[in-house]
């Protein structure tokens, strides 16, 4: 399945490419990501060890709680308020933070895709996965060859999401090209919208999800919601039409499983009416499965600086 690294070495490579330099390969931004990860368990360790402290219990414990008691009342009634210090608590900048796809075959394809703002010690808030993925699944290798689809989504300050670009592949990839072909392509490419500038990089949301386990579904209903992605193809006045939607598609627009293969097969062109799909000539359904992970620019800016620190650039 597809890992926080794989979002992060997608905005390397947009970032480069923006700004005109060298980016960290797939399996130097592997390495790095790993590291973090376990710099980061290891404070959590830290922090959540409690010294032994010898401490001996106070003869009278009940006057001294009622003496602290009555001095604060004095405090209160001399001040008619009572003033607590200020505190930085961690409150979100205004770009949410998250690590959070869609669309067909060899010729670029695109597709439908869908936070809270990190602090030093808040980057695994900001990574999600699909429902029902499982962060101790073995991540897939820098050097694997993957069908894939990487998602740009603009976050706005109240925490929705847009679709900025989405292009993938149906074609297996080594994954230092794939994602960083695909990267650019759905940034750029996208014919939907303008290529992203530099300027949006801080609203960005990027994920990435690698396919699996295609098969012919016996009917075009045998797939499940939040499961199975679906490839369409079917023939319509004498041409033949094809689409796909990621498996976070029907999920995230709140689809059943008849009102996604409409707006599937309107994707692909299909004009005819929604109570008529059925009589489409030909209709095959290929489903697969695939889970998305997303990182948002903050997330991968914190990540960065930690490298950079590190002496890792």
């Amino acid at each position: 399945m597809a890992t926080p690294a794989h979002c992060l070495y997608c905005f390397e490579s947009l970032a480069a490419s923006l700004e005109h330099r060298e980016l960290l390969s797939l399996r130097q931004v592997h390495e790095l990501w790993e590291r973090y990860k376990a710099s980061h368990a290891e404070a959590g360790d830290a922090e959540a060890e409690v010294p032994e402290v010898d401490v001996e219990a106070p003869t009278n414990i009940e006057d001294e709680i009622e003496e602290e008691l009555s001095s604060l009342r004095e405090n209160i009634k001399s001040n008619n308020a009572l003033r607590v210090p200020g505190s930085s608590s961690g409150s979100s900048s205004s770009t949410p933070s998250s690590v959070s796809t869609s669309s067909s075959s060899r010729t670029p394809t695109s597709g439908l895709g869908s936070s809270s703002n990190s602090s030093s010690n808040s980057f695994f808030p900001a990574v999600s996965r699909q429902p029902g993925s499982q962060s101790q699944s073995c991540p897939v290798l820098p050097d694997e060859d993957k069908p894939l689809f990487v998602t740009w989504n603009t976050v706005s300050r109240s925490g929705s999401k847009t679709l900025r670009g989405c292009i993938g592949t149906f074609e297996a990839q080594e994954l230092e090209h794939g994602l960083k072909n695909y990267a650019l392509t759905s940034a750029f490419d996208d014919s939907r919208f303008l290529p992203i500038t530099k300027r949006e990089l801080p609203t960005l949301e990027c994920g990435v999800t690698l396919l699996t386990d295609f098969e012919p579904a016996p009917t075009p209903m045998s797939w499940d919601i939040g499961t199975h992605g679906l490839r369409i193809s079917f023939t319509y006045h004498s041409k033949r039409y094809g689409a796909t939607y990621l498996p976070d598609v029907p999920v995230e627009q709140g689809w059943t499983k008849e009102e996604t293969l409409i707006s599937l097969m309107r994707k692909a062109g299909w004009g005819g009416k929604k109570d008529e799909w059925r009589k489409v000539a030909d209709l095959k359904v290929i489903r697969y499965q695939g889970k998305k992970v997303a990182v948002d620019h903050s997330a991968w800016v914190e990540w960065r600086g930690w490298v950079e620190k590190q002496g890792g650039l």
